[in-house]
């Protein structure tokens, strides 16, 4: 029995445009899973080396505050004191806006990569930086962080600073990829380069966006007086961790 051809449905005729984005889109999710897959297998490798080097620096800042301490305590046993080394590590913020600004302060500010108010950012401290700090201390809040506070700042704001994007810091990866000629690998060697001011602490600091942070808990008492004299700007010397604890 001969059908009749004119009650057989056409073919539906699917864009040449539709069939392109459908393989493209195939070729992106294989190309994607791919990189997933080679990701989860480095991670599994990477694994016990970051929990390593996380324990060896934990262990060596462990023994330090040992040593300070029992450095502290044999000078009280022979009644003298014991004076902590000067710091080598600052952190400044910038707590006010640049109106009347002169033009010596503004570019300090700007070496010192404070552009907006309630940036923040590590600076090794010499000579140099210390005098910066002075000529642009109206406008800045800055003192000396402990480990502790290093490394809250990095995992609760550290962003990475990639190809002059602000990049989330999500994976251990991107700090290897950054760093690894430097023999920085994860987020613990990041901490300790930082907190140390280590060899490689001018990549480590150039690789972090400057911090972004809020405004002070319970406010500031004045951004015109200087600490000491019951202000906010200046240097806090090592205050400044109760001070990061109001603004993170």
């Amino acid at each position: 029995m001969v059908k009749n051809i004119s009650k057989i449905p056409a073919l539906e005729r699917i864009p040449e445009t539709i069939l392109k984005q459908k393989k493209r889109n195939v070729a992106q999710h294989t190309r994607r899973v791919k990189k997933l897959n080679e990701q989860k297998k480095r991670r599994a490798a990477s694994q016990g080396q970051w929990a390593k080097r996380a324990e060896k620096y934990a262990a060596e800042y462990k023994k330090a505050e040992e040593e300070r301490k029992a450095l502290h305590r044999q000078a009280e046993k022979e009644g003298s004191f014991y004076v902590d080394p000067e710091a080598k590590l600052g952190f400044a913020v910038r707590i006010r806006g640049l109106k009347e600004c002169a033009p010596k302060v503004k570019k300090a500010l700007q070496l010192l990569r404070l552009r907006q108010q309630n940036n923040g950012v590590f600076v090794r401290l010499n000579k140099a930086t210390i005098n910066m700090l002075r000529v642009c201390e109206p406008y800045v809040a800055w003192g000396y962080p402990d480990q502790e506070h290093v490394k809250k700042l990095i995992y609760k704001r550290g962003f990475a600073r990639i190809n002059g994007q602000r990049i989330a810091i999500n994976s251990n990866f991107i700090i290897e990829e950054q760093l690894g000629d430097k023999d920085i690998i994860c987020m613990e060697d990041l901490v300790h380069e930082i907190a140390t001011v280590g060899p490689n602490f001018k990549e480590a600091n150039k690789f972090f966006w400057p911090f972004k942070l809020t405004n002070a808990s319970g406010g500031l008492k004045s951004i015109k007086k200087h600490f000491v004299d019951g202000g906010d700007f200046g240097n806090r010397e090592d205050y400044m961790n109760y001070f990061i604890d109001r603004i993170l």
